[in-house]
């Protein structure tokens, strides 16, 4: 198996933060798959907030998480899985009370557009011309763990080792798709639909679990106010109409 290592970036990831808030500024930490959407969503927060000014940093979950937890200066967390976020609530980091799920998403496996190679069940993974298959890390990438059950289910997980290329993050994933670097890979639907002239989607992937999308305001944030309000934003109509444009579910 081929792993790269999220670990590796915390460090400078936590030094860049430290340096970015300013008065009106508050940081928003956001799993990777929502990249598009919270841009767009952090605009209309200011336009209804003026003064207010929205730091996104965009991520892997689970180290989204680390970062949280070795104190870099965010405000908010929005992780793509209950799983990050309730570690997060069991240490102390967010406020449980201002917890809520607000989206959800769907697991596909991608294959590059202009590839013969055809992939109609999770079994034609194992096929020889299916080499590389970008997977992200378990250990810190919810798309990841989502993946493995699913292939656990399916008893495949062992037998795809050989072929697994690890990514930081599901946009990574869809990158070497988009790129032809693997032969297939797992993403979100959403994810899948802001290339639909690089990647095809070969299937859809059955899993025995919604994937749920919790936001939550951090515990001692110095910006709670700010905070407080990006999270409603984030419920109200006009983001949930934001999320809505660019695939995600009703939570």
């Amino acid at each position: 198996m081929r792993r790269i290592r999220p670990s590796a970036f915390i460090g400078a990831a936590l030094v860049c933060l430290s340096t970015l808030a300013q008065a009106g500024e508050f940081t928003v930490s956001a799993a990777a798959s929502l990249t598009n959407a919270f841009k767009e969503m952090a605009q209309g927060f200011e336009q209804q907030n003026p003064g207010s000014k929205v730091l996104l940093n965009f991520g892997a979950s689970g180290a989204l998480l680390q970062q949280i937890a070795k104190g870099a200066p965010v405000d908010v967390f929005a992780s793509a899985d209950e799983e990050s976020m309730e570690q997060a609530e069991k240490q102390g980091l967010i406020l449980t009370s201002g917890r809520r799920n607000f989206a959800r998403n769907t697991l596909v496996v991608v294959t590059p557009a202009d590839t013969a190679s055809r992939v109609g069940a999770l079994k034609d993974l194992n096929a020889p011309q299916i080499q590389k298959i970008a997977i992200g890390n378990p250990a810190s990438v919810p798309v990841g763990r989502y993946t493995q059950r699913a292939l656990e289910a399916a008893k495949l997980w062992t037998a795809l080792q050989a072929k697994v290329v690890n990514t930081q993050n599901v946009r990574q994933s869809l990158d070497y798709v988009a790129r032809g670097e693997v032969d297939a890979g797992f993403v979100y639907a959403t994810d899948a639909a802001i290339m639909k002239d690089k990647v095809r989607v070969a299937l859809s992937v059955p899993l025995q679990e919604a994937i749920h999308y919790p936001i939550a305001p951090i515990a001692g944030s110095t910006h709670a106010e700010e905070a407080r309000r990006f999270v409603a934003y984030v419920l109200s109509p006009a983001g949930q109409q934001t999320l809505a444009k660019y695939g995600f579910l009703k939570p």
